[in-house]
Formats: C-alpha cells, sequence, structure tokens
C-alpha cells in the first residue's frame, strides 16, 4: 500500500535534487516559471515567494536579477522561445517579404483559430483588462509586450541587410507589425462571414510591404515623413 506514496516521494526526491544541482541563476528562473505556470502568467513574481522556491536567498535572487521586472523580462522570453517554432527569418533562399509573413503568421497561428483564438482573447481580457491593474499585471502586460517588440526589431534587422530600412526607424516599424498583429487575433476570434485565411494573408502581405518600404522616413517627432507606417 505504501508503493504509490514511496514512488512519488522518490520523484519528489529526485525532482529537487535535479533543481539543486542547477546554476542558482537557471533555479530562479525555473522557479519563476513554475509560478507562473500554476499562477498565470500575470501572477504575482515576489521575491520572497521565488526566493522560496528556487532555495536560495533574496540576496542571492536580487544579485542575478536586481530588478522583478528583469527576472519577469527573462522568463517570458524564455517560455516563448520555448513555445515559439524556429524563425526562419535568415534564410535567405526565400524573399524577404515572404519570409516576414511567415514569422509573423507563426506568432498569429500560437493563438489558434475559431474556439481555440476566442479562448486566448478570453483569457488575455481576463488576465490584463478585466483584471484590476496591480503592479504584476502590468509587469507581465510590458514583459510579454517588450518581448514581441524585441523579436520583430530582430527580425526586421536581418530582412535590413537586404532591403533599405533605416535602422533608426526599426523600433518604430516593429511598433506597427504588433498592431497588425493583435488586431488580426481579435479578428479571429470574432464572428466572421467568411474564411478569415485570404483576408488575413493580404493584410500580412500589406503590413509586410509597408514596414519593408524605402519610402517610410521618420521625422525629429517620431512620426512617418511620408508613406506609413
Amino acid at each position: 500500500m505504501n508503493e504509490p506514496r514511496t514512488g512519488e516521494k522518490r520523484l519528489v526526491d529526485q525532482q529537487k535534487n535535479h533543481q539543486q544541482e542547477m546554476p542558482t541563476r537557471e533555479r530562479i528562473l525555473a522557479a519563476a516559471a513554475a509560478i507562473i505556470g500554476e499562477d498565470g502568467v500575470a501572477a504575482r513574481l515576489s521575491v520572497r515567494a521565488v526566493a522560496a522556491r528556487a532555495e536560495v536567498s533574496s540576496g542571492s535572487l536580487r544579485h542575478h536579477f536586481p530588478t522583478q521586472q528583469g527576472l519577469r523580462d527573462e522568463v517570458m522570453r524564455r517560455i516563448f522561445d520555448w513555445v515559439m517554432p524556429q524563425s526562419s527569418i535568415s534564410d535567405t533562399t526565400v524573399p524577404a517579404r515572404d519570409r516576414l509573413v511567415r514569422s509573423l503568421r507563426e506568432v498569429l497561428d500560437m493563438g489558434g483559430t475559431g474556439p481555440r483564438a476566442r479562448e486566448s482573447i478570453l483569457q488575455m481580457t481576463g488576465s490584463f483588462i478585466a483584471a484590476e491593474h496591480t503592479a504584476s499585471v502590468r509587469e507581465a502586460y510590458l514583459a510579454t509586450q517588450r518581448d514581441g517588440q524585441r523579436r520583430m526589431e530582430g527580425w526586421l534587422r536581418v530582412l535590413a541587410e537586404e532591403v533599405s530600412v533605416p535602422a533608426q526607424d526599426i523600433p518604430r516599424r516593429a511598433r506597427f507589425l504588433g498592431t497588425v498583429l493583435n488586431g488580426l487575433a481579435l479578428e479571429r476570434a470574432l464572428p466572421a462571414e467568411d474564411s478569415l485565411v485570404q483576408v488575413e494573408s493580404e493584410s500580412l502581405y500589406a503590413a509586410a510591404d509597408a514596414v519593408l518600404s524605402t519610402g517610410a522616413a521618420t521625422t525629429s517627432d517620431g512620426r512617418g515623413a511620408s508613406s506609413p507606417p
């Protein structure tokens, strides 16, 4: 009768030993990721809770991550690196606009279609819109926003070597792409008369053409001087 309990204890001990063998920084990240996995993306990553979960001192956690936002940013980056497919943005055998559209579509597909898309939007709404905007909710949203911005800026920097995209304008163009993805993700969750495949494709290619255009100059106040974005 004690075998199941003994086996469970052995598994817990193995997991604990494995965690203790990890470098301190990785233990902290694993602990924070576990808390997010249990309590949701907007979970509060307090120094005390994360340090206790990682079995490190608060001082050690602060040494590796001086701010909670820095810790959350790194955890979210690791999570997205794990769930997102490997980007083919550097595959020069494919035209730049096609590679950008493919990468954008991969992000969009993470939210699914139909019922899955509605569930994703409802989760986001519950986590970041309906919920009280506490410090942890704000930190969680900004971490996901910064990670998406970082990725899209990275794609544009790769493509800038092939097309004439001004380096100083990359952050603005990446924000535009993020706005397009947010709109398309919401549209997937809403009732539609016809299939959205063609409409999405047209929208993504229009966005790609806009950000890869050489005519979207930036003025001193940060706004486009000619064509969008």
